[in-house]
């Protein structure tokens, strides 16, 4: 196992840099996720890690060694793709053991290796078939016992789940959680999905256009977003906004919103009267009915979700389409009124203009 550190690491092609000076420490044995839209870079600096892409200015260490110009071999890392890239004409136990073979190591050495792998995958019965007798979720499996017997310093992810259906994803995602807790090996897991990287990492890196947005738990980055991209990319569903102005009740600081619906704030947010304003509202905390200390918000429902425990209702706020989760239960019908609470605390305040929390 071992540290990674990103240095002020920057790539450009030709005149065009897509990776701005970014810097980043990841502990030994933690469980990082660069998450962000297509294009933002995470995976251009995932392969920058791994060797595979050449950087342009900064420094990457790993176990406090400058890897700039080692090979990806020479790094001791482990990567698993989204393709699972293996060898057809193979078994899984040929397979797995391939990359041991051709760095020289004894067969019982391999065989050994291939066996606790196989053994912490639940592939120990499968070690025979060749990859086109495997389930997606199998053949997954063995790329990662690919990279697991290499006993590597670093695992990188890149977007290993793509290729799965919504069953094997929740399914693979609790894998490689029960797999890290095993081994213990730092990891860095690249991924769109901020499902999977709120359920998987230690902490989130949330990259926009080649530049870090922000660094966290999951618990952080839900709770406490820097800014408007950041609460409106984790979440699911996503975060609700509402241009507003900063006005101001008897309970104390408060925010009009076009059509006048005034909602209370938290009294420690640092807003100015009159301050143009972005409030984010998490669908999960606009609660159905009145409620005594929260402010009351209503509209006509456009659409209903059931999804079995919960429903998601979207109704109209202000010229804007919101969404609300609520208990599977409740009686939402469209077309019909829909009243709703928010307590002030759980009301995020963005200034309009710089997108920033205030």
């Amino acid at each position: 196992m071992a540290s990674v550190e990103l240095r002020d690491v920057r790539k450009a092609y030709g005149a065009v840099e897509v990776i701005h000076g970014v810097s980043l420490a990841i502990d030994d044995g933690e469980f990082i996720a660069l998450v962000g839209p297509s294009g933002c870079g995470k995976s251009t600096l995932l392969r920058m890690i791994a060797g595979l892409e050449e950087i342009s200015d900064g420094e990457i260490f790993i176990g406090g060694t400058v890897v700039n110009p080692l090979t990806p071999r020479e790094r001791n890392i482990a990567m698993v793709f989204q393709s699972y890239a293996l060898y057809p004409h193979m078994t899984v136990a040929e397979n797995m053991g391939f990359n041991l073979k051709l760095s020289g190591v004894a067969k019982p050495d391999i065989e050994r290796r291939v066996g606790e792998a196989a053994r912490m995958l639940a592939l120990d019965e499968l070690l025979d078939r060749k990859p086109s007798q495997l389930s997606g979720g199998q053949r997954q499996r063995v790329a990662m016992g690919r990279a697991v017997v290499r006993d590597p310093a670093v695992f990188l992810f890149d977007e290993p789940l793509s290729n799965l259906d919504a069953k094997l994803r929740v399914q693979m995602r609790t894998e490689i959680k029960t797999l890290h807790h095993k081994v213990g090996t730092t990891s860095v897991y690249v991924t769109h999905d901020q499902i999977e990287a709120m359920t998987l990492a230690d902490r989130i890196v949330v990259l926009n256009g080649g530049r870090i947005e922000q660094v966290g738990t999951p618990l952080d980055l839900y709770r406490a977003p820097v800014n408007v991209f950041v609460a409106g990319f984790i979440g699911s569903p996503a975060m609700n906004f509402l241009d507003a102005d900063v006005d101001a009740d008897a309970g104390g600081p408060a925010a009009r919103l076009t059509d006048g619906t005034v909602i209370r704030l938290d009294p420690s947010s640092a807003v100015k009267r009159g301050q143009a304003v972005k409030l984010g509202l998490r669908p999960e905390h606009i609660v159905p009915g009145a409620s005594e200390g929260g402010s009351v918000v209503a509209g006509q429902t456009l659409v209903v979700e059931p999804t079995g425990a919960q429903t998601h209702v979207v109704f109209m706020l202000a010229g804007e389409a919101v969404t609300a989760v609520v208990d599977g239960a409740f009686p939402a019908r469209y077309g019909a009124p829909f009243e709703a609470a928010i307590a002030a605390e759980q009301v995020h305040v963005f200034d309009r203009r710089s997108g920033l929390a205030l």
